[in-house]
């Protein structure tokens, strides 16, 4: 028999231990060990199997609950932790002290897909949400207030099983929102807050919306599983990145419109500031720039283009995307059947739509492209894909130089409290005030030598290798394997062997298979007498890429057999659960993506928190972190064309590098045993990537560089009725008018004679521009001068605001750079005080 219905029954707690209810739904307690400490004892070996606080409360016998009421030291502890949480969620932190010193936004709503903050929210599906919810873990020990906005998935993501053959099997399993860590948002009279979005054919979508508490954080996420919608409506939130393009459009329109009216909605309901900034992290949730425009021409009355400029002005985007694949593409029609009828988007024309989202392809609607447009600030998410991005886009501001594309970089960060053993926090020190979470500066850690830390790192590696075990037999008795045929698992892997860790997602810019290039001298290195190494690999290929199908099958064949099976391992289902198994215990995390398609790629990040050394191709974070002393970088091949001979070529590096030097370090001890070249690369690594690659570090920058200047500039729009709006608007349209009839008629290069062009020398540029009408405060000409080469190009330009000399001339003095072949030209741009770059527009007039 089936239930006709599913639903969750709440445990009754006993008066005295209610203060748990807040404990375990605040989730707070994914980085705070003393609250897990407190329901782990409740039911020790309940809390391992399940690791969720609400799911101990519901599950624990009501005998055992009335036993706690009782006990006066559980009592004592429970309360002091109700005290510590509410101490954490109330007391001023970083965020105040900065508000306190100049202007913060009240609030920022930050837009993501996906959030993983535990596996017991089961509602991401990789990097995008891990680093989305560090992102929301960080801002709330930093005191910044956020406020997450994502769908909620009824299946989540796919769980992942192997067939006896290594295929990738997904399965779906039902998640019922009441028995998670969630609130459903309920209006005043009790019904279940939602917010509705408009579908063709005259129908609605409705959402409920559910709670998540991420220490300070709420997270609101939005279910379509709702009685008031049709049948197929209901399962727009059904799985993440499932479905077609249809299926596709419907969630972002949900995320995007939908989460923007469900925080408004909310903020009214509990009088939480309304969000003055909009981040949208990567391009799903784009159309909320949409709905924005739709609320300031109701509320100020304004014109399309005036709203524009108060969208822009709130906006931040970060794109997460190396490669034009990766970018969410609709087909034109599609959007039009969506926002052609004006229900959707009332007073916005659907013409107004489709141009942002305008691309090469005229058939084609680009979500990253609108993403740009709407937003004044945007940002990779390291210093190399901050490069490529801006190459990548460098057609949406033609006529300006790479360097020059307003796309700027915040590079990741991860969150240590939540990825870092508690043995190595022990060990050396890990509050918040000791790690700089909160903002302050990191305390100096306790003096911890070669021998503490060693035996730290090898109690991790045997952690993990007893969890290999365990996974590895489940693994195969799920496969089909007799239990009676399993024993060889229970000796799999061993302690004492230089362990390697390579977990991620299967697409095939990551190359999973490039350690198989060569087999069998990684089978020489798996086996080798005296340096051995062993090898666990882990990953989820997206249900619809065969390809990447094909490469966890090829790992699965050759991880089989036999004679290396005891030393590499393929562990299927991998989440946040054993991806922390994976960082604290492997002693070098590797990574060889094909550079430089690894946009940042964070999982080395968590590793090198806990004393595991990078071994990386020279892409993401790595490129910019990598100091010869932390970690080794895998050459590259870039100048070779032929993909198969890169491969060829870097499987090689890989395997000399990890035969001749990484090996041999590891081995090498002293008379203690201890390795002492290793260790200085572990505490080399802990000194200086440790603050680095924090996730606190990131928010602080991107609350520094985006939010505060973005918070400004919004209030510089539409404060007094959108008048800095109506001005920036107004001066758009002027320059548009006259743009086309500017003209640099010519130049002069002003110097005494040619014998005194040395360097520090200064020299005059003068230029006589036609501004066809336009006020000489409405550009800014420029004289830029710089290296030239073959192609007479100007490279690492020195750039000197001209100012007027004389009726229709312009003049700077400029001192000489550098010696060699220089050059010079001019240039004009916009200049408005509401632009965030001269390039904003895309205008240049070149001389």
């Amino acid at each position: 028999m089936r239930a006709v219905r599913r639903f969750t029954v709440h445990a009754s707690l006993p008066e005295r231990l209610t203060g748990l209810s807040a404990l375990a739904t605040n989730l707070r307690w994914t980085w705070h060990p003393p609250t897990r400490d407190l329901f782990a004892s409740i039911d020790g070996e309940l809390f391992r199997q399940v690791k969720d606080p609400l799911r101990v409360l519901t599950s624990v016998p009501p005998a055992r609950l009335e036993e706690l009421a009782e006990d006066e030291d559980f009592l004592a502890r429970a309360q002091a932790a109700t005290a510590d949480l509410e101490r954490y969620l109330t007391e001023p932190r970083w965020y105040q002290r900065e508000a306190a010193a100049g202007r913060l936004p009240e609030a920022v709503a930050y837009f993501s897909m996906e959030f993983g903050v535990t596996e017991a929210l089961p509602n991401y599906s990789g990097g995008l949400g891990v680093l989305a919810a560090d992102h929301l873990k960080a801002a709330s020990d930093l005191g910044a207030p956020l406020v997450g906005v994502g769908p909620l998935y009824r299946a989540g993501y796919f769980r992942q099983t192997l067939s006896l053959d290594g295929w990738q099997v997904e399965h779906y399993p039902v998640i019922d929102p009441s028995g998670l860590p969630l609130d459903l948002v309920t209006e005043p009279d009790g019904e279940p807050m939602q917010v509705c979005v408009a579908m063709p054919g005259g129908r609605q979508l409705w959402a409920q919306v559910w709670k998540a508490r991420v220490g300070r954080i709420p997270l609101l996420l939005l279910d379509t599983d709702v009685e008031a919608n049709d049948e197929d409506l209901r399962r727009v939130t059904d799985r993440l990145y499932g479905g077609d393009a249809d299926h596709r459009i419907r969630q972002e329109i949900l995320a995007g419109i939908g989460g923007l009216r469900a925080v408004r909605r909310y903020c009214e309901l509990t009088g939480h500031p309304q969000p003055e900034v909009f981040h949208m992290n990567e391009g799903h949730a784009g159309f909320l720039g949409l709905e924005r425009a739709r609320e300031i021409l109701a509320a100020d009355g304004l014109e399309f283009e005036e709203a524009m400029a108060g969208v822009r002005a709130g906006m931040v985007f970060t794109t997460h995307t190396p490669v034009a694949a990766g970018i969410d593409r609709f087909p034109v029609d599609l959007v039009q059947r969506y926002f052609g009828d004006g229900r959707l988007l009332p007073d916005i024309d659907v013409r107004r739509v489709l141009a942002l989202g305008a691309e090469d392809n005229p058939g084609m609607f680009n979500m990253a492209h609108m993403g740009l447009r709407l937003a004044q600030r945007a940002n990779g998410v390291s210093a190399l894909h901050g490069r490529v991005s801006r190459r990548m886009f460098a057609r949406l501001w033609p006529g300006f130089d790479e360097p020059e594309v307003p796309i700027s970089a915040v590079t990741n960060g991860v969150h240590g409290p939540t990825w870092v053993a508690r043995e190595m926090s022990a060990l050396l020190g890990g509050s918040d005030e000791e790690w700089g979470h909160d903002g302050g500066e990191p305390s100096a850690r306790p003096e911890v030598g070669d021998q503490q830390l060693w035996d730290l790192r090898r109690d991790l590696r045997g952690k993990l290798v007893a969890e290999v075990r365990r996974r590895a037999r489940a693994s195969w008795l799920q496969r089909g394997a007799s239990a009676l045929e399993l024993g060889w698992t229970n000796a799999i892997f061993d302690p004492d062997v230089l362990t390697v860790g390579f977990a991620r997602r299967v697409p095939t810019y990551k190359r999973l298979t490039l350690m198989l290039r060569d087999p069998e001298r990684l089978r020489a290195l798996l086996l080798d007498e005296q340096h051995p190494i062993q090898i666990v690999v882990a990953g989820k290929s997206h249900p619809a890429d065969e390809g990447g199908k094909q490469l966890i099958q090829q790992i699965i064949r050759f991880v089989d057999d036999p004679a290396v099976r005891h030393r590499i391992v393929f562990l299927p289902d991998y989440d946040m659960a054993l991806a922390r198994y994976l960082y604290r215990g492997c002693d070098i995390w590797l990574n060889n993506p094909t550079r430089p398609l690894e946009a940042c790629g964070t999982s080395g990040m968590k590793a090198a928190l806990n004393g595991g050394l990078n071994l990386s191709i020279r892409d993401g974070w790595w490129d910019e972190y990598y100091d010869g002393s932390n970690g080794w970088a895998i050459p590259t091949a870039d100048g070779v064309r032929d993909p198969l001979r890169r491969d060829e070529l870097e499987a090689a590096a890989l395997y000399d590098l990890l035969g001749q030097q990484v090996a041999p370090l590891f081995y090498d001890r002293d008379g203690d045993g201890v390795p002492r070249g290793w260790m200085s690369m572990v505490r080399h690594t802990l000194d200086t990537l440790g603050p680095r690659v924090q996730a606190s570090r990131m928010v602080r920058e991107y609350v520094q560089s985006y939010y505060r200047p973005a918070a400004t500039a919004v209030t510089a729009a539409l404060e007094e009725s959108g008048a800095g709006a109506r001005s920036l608007a107004a001066y758009r349209n002027r320059l548009d008018l006259a743009w086309n009839q500017v003209r640099i008629f010519d130049t002069e290069f002003l110097v005494e004679s040619p014998e005194t062009l040395v360097v520090g020398k200064e020299v005059r540029v003068r230029a006589r521009v036609d501004l066809a009408g336009l006020d000489p405060s409405d550009v800014e000409v420029q004289a830029l001068l710089g290296r030239v080469g073959d192609t007479d190009d100007l490279l690492d330009p020195v750039v000197v605001p001209m100012e007027p000399d004389g009726i229709g001339a312009f003049a700077a003095a400029v001192r000489l750079p550098r010696a060699g072949s220089l050059g010079y030209t001019v240039r004009v741009l916009p200049k408005h005080s509401l632009l965030a770059s001269p390039a904003e527009l895309g205008k240049v007039v070149l001389a």
